[in-house]
């Protein structure tokens, strides 16, 4: 999770106003993980850092898990300067601040998931974890076997040769061949590109797993609190790479 200044962390907390928590800072009221802090930038992550105030702990924040179906034409960011809607508008109505997993493009669909977990997100998105995204693709023109083998393979892109890919129910629709394809990295656009460099354009990418989480039956723009069994297997996530 992105840090906060501390003082704005305390105001949010209802310690005081952003203000007369600058003061009590400086007074050295305050301490980090038990060292004092007088620094007026210093900043904290606030789902993992203990923060006191005249001794008494300030409750971190609750961690929050949600996926959503991001539909074409959303951005996966937190802001984007071009304004355009971004994933975190369908949670702006939860109390904590909420944070995308990774990134799908803009004119991709599918699962995203959103939360204040900082140590979690590390673990799904750092490349050295090796997590597992399965896709949904639709791409022009009847794919070959060759090409299918090469695709799981590795295929060389401009920033490298992509690592083995799982290919699974491939079907030929005319004209088009949809299939689903596993990946563990998660380089931009990578899986249209893995496609192009085969030659076929995708025309329709949707995300349907991310790790241990399922898109399930959620429609475009509909969010869901994560389950307690699904908050388990990401915990577990986290155990077994702790």
């Amino acid at each position: 999770m992105a840090e906060v200044r501390l003082q704005k962390f305390m105001a949010h907390a209802g310690v005081a106003s952003r203000r007369k928590s600058e003061e009590i800072i400086a007074a050295g009221r305050v301490k980090v993980n038990g060292e004092t802090v007088t620094e007026m930038g210093f900043k904290i992550d606030p789902t993992e850092d203990y923060v006191e105030v005249d001794g008494n702990e300030i409750e971190r924040e609750k961690k929050r898990y949600f996926k959503l179906h991001k539909p074409v034409g959303v951005i996966s960011t937190a802001s984007d300067p071009k304004g355009r809607k971004t994933v975190v508008e369908f949670v702006d109505d939860i109390k904590q601040r909420l944070y995308p997993v990774g990134r799908l493009d803009y004119n991709s669909s599918g699962l995203i998931l959103l939360t204040n977990d900082g140590k979690l997100t590390h673990i799904l998105t750092h490349p050295s974890f090796e997590i597992e995204k399965t896709y949904r693709v639709i791409a022009d023109g009847r794919i070959a076997k060759d090409d299918i083998a090469r695709l799981e393979a590795g295929v060389e892109l401009d920033d490298g040769m992509t690592a083995p890919a799982r290919v699974d129910q491939l079907n030929y629709q005319g004209e088009r061949t949809k299939f689903l394809i596993t990946i563990h990295e998660g380089r931009n656009r990578q899986v249209r590109r893995m496609c192009q460099a085969v030659g076929h354009e995708v025309t329709d990418l949707m995300r349907l797993r991310f790790g241990p989480i399922e898109l399930d039956n959620l429609q475009p723009g509909e969010r869901k609190e994560l389950s307690s069994e699904e908050i388990a297997r990401l915990k577990d996530l986290k155990a077994s790479e702790a």
